[in-house]
């Protein structure tokens, strides 16, 4: 796992992992993980720059440090960082586990073509997750360029921190609904943090936790 982006959200991953993987075995078993987790304050800095090649390096060396430790299989825990997937599958001979293709599979599974989507402005504007999940034939809808910004403030500004306010839940409920009136038949919970706000009994159309996601697609590659 690499992750630290932000570790609110790692700790899920970490969590999640173990969880399922003694749901699959039972008894005291628990997931064998080796972590990497860096500083998201460098990270965060270097995105707000668009230093993303930079931001990539540091990702790379963290992903062949993960391999040289034993790892048979890496995941990116962050979807916004997928922007410099290709950069860190390069530094590895591991298989990357694609976040973006573990939510499309599932979204897919639930037989939904139309789907909104939710995470940081990053995530939301550019084309490296959205071209990701259209490859797979689905149709991306993103809200608007006000709300986009209070999408985003919220996952930096509370979420990253651990804050999580029943304000914001109910600022995401209501992009959520525009969002379905305006043809979403699912939301991609496209932010890690996110999912520490907004449960599936939340959303009037279905949603799609891209950590849990992420977790259950790895669980079943590493136990077959």
């Amino acid at each position: 796992m690499l992750g630290g982006m932000s570790w609110e959200s790692s700790a899920e991953y970490y969590r999640l992992a173990n969880e399922l993987v003694r749901d699959r075995l039972g008894g005291l078993h628990s997931a064998r993980i080796v972590l990497a987790s860096v500083d998201f304050a460098d990270i965060e800095a270097l995105q707000v720059a668009g230093r993303w090649d930079e931001a990539g390096e540091v990702l790379a060396r963290a992903a062949a440090g993960l391999q040289a430790a034993g790892a048979e299989l890496l995941l990116l825990c962050t979807n916004t960082m997928h922007k410099v997937a290709d950069r860190v599958e390069a530094a590895v001979d591991i298989p990357l586990l694609h976040l973006a293709d573990a939510t499309a599979a599932a979204v897919r599974r639930a037989g939904l073509s139309t789907v909104g989507l939710l995470g940081t402005a990053f995530t939301m504007e550019q084309d490296f997750y959205r071209d990701r999940l259209a490859a797979a034939g689905l149709t991306v809808l993103v809200p608007p360029a006000d709300e986009r910004a209070e999408v985003h403030r919220i996952i930096y500004d509370e979420l990253c921190l651990g804050d999580v306010r029943e304000s914001s839940r109910e600022i995401y409920l209501a992009v959520i609904d525009r969002l379905a009136a305006a043809g979403a038949e699912g939301v991609i919970l496209g932010c890690t943090e996110i999912e520490l706000l907004i449960r599936a009994r939340d959303s009037p159309v279905p949603v799609f936790p891209t950590t849990r996601l992420h977790v259950e697609a790895a669980v079943a590659a590493a136990l077959v």
